[in-house]
C-alpha cells in the first residue's frame, strides 16, 4: 500500500517536473520572440538612420552643385565687365 502511494506521489512529482519545464520552455521561446522583435526593431533604425544619411547627402550634393554653379554665374558676370 505503501509503496503505491509513494509511487503515485512520485508520478506527481515527475508530471510537476514535467509542466514545469514545458513552462520554461514556453518562456524561452517568448523571450527568444522578444528578443528577435528588438533585432527587427534595432534593423528598422538602422534602416531609417542610413536613409536619413543618404537624404543628407543627396542635400549636401545639390548644395555643391547650386554653389558650383552661382561661381559660373559669377565668373559669367565678372566676363562681361
Amino acid at each position: 500500500r505503501r509503496r503505491e502511494r509513494e509511487g503515485e506521489r512520485e508520478g506527481e512529482r515527475e508530471k510537476e517536473r514535467e509542466r514545469r519545464r514545458q513552462r520554461e520552455g514556453e518562456r524561452e521561446k517568448e523571450r527568444e520572440k522578444e528578443r528577435e522583435k528588438e533585432r527587427e526593431r534595432r534593423r528598422d533604425r538602422e534602416g531609417e538612420r542610413e536613409k536619413e544619411r543618404e537624404g543628407e547627402r543627396m542635400r549636401e550634393r545639390e548644395g555643391e552643385r547650386r554653389r558650383e554653379r552661382e561661381r559660373e554665374r559669377e565668373g559669367e558676370g565678372e566676363k562681361e565687365r
